[in-house]
């Protein structure tokens, strides 16, 4: 096990004691005093500040299997792979005011998750509970996915089997459990710092031991001429230009729809602790258009991935990237930017998923005078059980087919954006318009994904998000992302069933917030007090 790799590996694992030490310790920081409520285990008693804010955001979004994943993708597919650049700079213009919304309106009446504010909107505990389990579908393939970033680095440095991994995940499940959000918010400063160290070295070094930049394009363009493919290369083409534009666009979308951005959110001190970070996140994205040069890089080296299971596992190319073209000690400083990168958006995963079962399934329908305490109990507990699932999913499942489970999950929450997105800006539709768009949405996104093939990994399912536009009985070859389609017919519906509803003058439910709610200077006096105190 991990012969020739013993530095990397004592490094590796220095720095992972180090960060676990820390998730710990955050038990005690800025300790209150009851940890029996989900405002303070589940969102860290709502007053994090500018700076822990944006490293909880940002150590939340991008992720271990970011650093692995889209590199392995501009590997495989070029500049189709770079679609994650784009949409991370888009989507904070797209939130910046509706966050504010959200944040203030969660703060005047103590919504923990977005289900809660739906709830509260429509009037409509069906709707919030078709928010709710949304949620957690679309992420627990997430959580998962980060174990996917950390056994690319096990497997690199030779370590085999899925002890290593089990261990990490207990350990992260024991500091989640004592510390709550504290302990993620706490790490994201380590794991965000580890992550720029090795970025910036690796676009400075590495390209220089290859000969320049020059060489590295050249020779991923000479890798893309020899394939069969007619989407892949440098450059986009005529081909896939409208799909990256759409991916770029629905994922920007549902970036923060997705239950862990919004608990990010919610556990921020004030509002305006939401508009500097919505100013300011988009330098994450300049990081991550050099992550994506990484996959560039490793085709100049003459990377090969890692064969596992009788074919190449391509998330391992980065890894052996690094363990090809640093010394041992930075390779393992580098491993553990990606394994640290993984703790940090799982635990707040686990949090945020464990919270909207608390909240929307448990007091809703099981236990509807549950207490703080008994709340924060029952979150802590499923806490564990999610990252148990996550676990179960890479034991017993191909990869593969996990990556699979998170592209459904990028079209399946897209499918609460009428639900939580508009909700914040109009009531206008009918709370039964809305559950009819959900659905019809979600039958047509997995339809759709079940028919595109990958004929390159002998899939004739669930191959791709790329629809071919020929099927819709166009006669043209381009594809457009499945989960801009399934929105559109998720919104038409919810339109068509609203009007219908209008009609025949079906009741709907009660809107128990109000338009002051919304602005935080005209609602809970608190709110204003907050905004006048400035930040810490």
């Amino acid at each position: 096990m991990a012969h020739g790799h013993t530095t990397e590996l004592f490094v590796f694992v220095m720095l992972f004691l180090l960060v676990s030490g820390l998730g710990f310790v955050a038990s005690r920081w800025r300790r209150p005093d009851s940890m029996h409520s989900l405002d303070e285990w589940g969102l860290g008693g709502r007053n994090f500040g500018s700076w822990i804010t944006w490293f909880l955001i940002g150590g939340d979004l991008y992720t271990a299997y970011t650093f692995v994943a889209v590199p392995a993708l501009v590997f495989g597919a070029g500049a189709a792979g770079f679609y994650a650049v784009p949409y991370t700079i888009v989507v904070y213009p797209l939130v910046f005011l509706v966050l504010i919304r959200l944040w203030s309106v969660s703060h005047v009446h103590g919504f923990v998750t977005p289900a809660d504010f739906v709830r509260a909107r429509f009037g409509s505990p069906s709707l919030a509970l078709v928010v709710a389990i949304t949620g957690i579908v679309a992420t627990m393939p997430y959580i998962a996915l980060q174990l996917v970033g950390i056994q690319a680095v096990l497997t690199a440095m030779g370590v085999n089997g899925h002890w290593p991994l089990i261990i990490a995940f207990l350990v992260l499940a024991a500091y989640t459990y004592q510390s709550g959000l504290r302990a993620p918010a706490l790490i994201a400063f380590v794991k965000d710092i580890l992550i720029y160290l090795v970025v910036i070295v690796a676009v400075l070094y590495i390209p220089a031991k290859l000969g320049g930049w020059g060489n590295v394009f050249d020779a991923a363009q000479a890798k893309f001429d020899k394939t069969p493919a007619p989407a892949d290369g440098v450059l986009l083409n005529g081909t896939n230009q409208l799909n990256y534009a759409m991916l770029a666009l629905g994922s920007a979308l549902a970036l923060f729809l997705y239950p862990h951005s919004v608990t990010g959110v919610l556990a921020s001190k004030n509002r305006n602790v939401i508009k500097r970070n919505m100013a300011a996140l988009p330098a994450y994205s300049f990081v991550l258009g050099l992550i994506a040069l990484l996959g560039f890089m490793a085709i100049a080296a003459g990377v090969k991935p890692i064969v596992t299971d009788g074919g190449p596992d391509t998330n391992t190319v980065v890894p052996l990237l690094f363990d090809r073209m640093f010394p041992d000690w930075f390779t393992g400083v580098a491993y553990a930017a990606v394994g640290i990168g993984a703790l940090v958006p799982a635990a707040i995963m686990s949090i945020a998923a464990a919270n909207l079962f608390t909240r929307n399934i448990y007091k809703e329908y099981l236990h509807k005078d549950a207490t703080e305490k008994q709340e924060a109990l029952v979150s802590k507990l499923v806490s564990l059980v999610v990252k148990v699932g996550a676990v179960i999913c890479i034991l017993a499942l191909d990869p593969q087919f996990s990556i699979d489970l998170q592209l459904i999950g990028g079209v399946i929450i897209l499918q609460t954006l009428p639900s939580v997105g508009l909700g914040l800006v109009t009531r206008w539709f009918h709370r039964l318009a809305l559950i009819a768009g959900w659905a019809a949405g979600l039958i047509a996104g997995l339809w759709m994904l079940y028919g595109i093939p990958n004929p390159a990994k002998h899939k004739a399912h669930f191959g791709g998000s790329a629809f071919q536009m020929s099927d819709l009985g166009l006669e043209t070859d381009k594809t457009v992302y499945v989960g801009v389609l399934a929105l559109a017919v998720n919104l038409i519906v919810a339109v068509a069933a609203t009007l219908v509803c209008r009609a025949v003058k079906l009741k709907d439910g009660e809107d128990a917030t109000r338009e002051a709610d919304y602005l935080g200077d005209e609602g809970d006096p608190k709110v204003k007090d907050l905004e006048l105190s400035g930040v810490s």
